[in-house]
């Protein structure tokens, strides 16, 4: 929350930032399932 109101302060975001560990994974999208509903018709 105190870096998103301090989004124009990159100083104080990366001190805020320090520790945060890992950022998460990300998926490739071209390799996951589309899983949708099933409506009537």
């Amino acid at each position: 929350v105190e870096a998103t109101a301090h989004f124009d302060d990159p100083e104080l975001v990366g001190n805020i930032s320090k520790g945060l560990g890992n950022a998460m994974a990300g998926l490739e999208e071209s390799q996951l399932e589309t899983k949708m509903a099933s409506r009537g018709h």
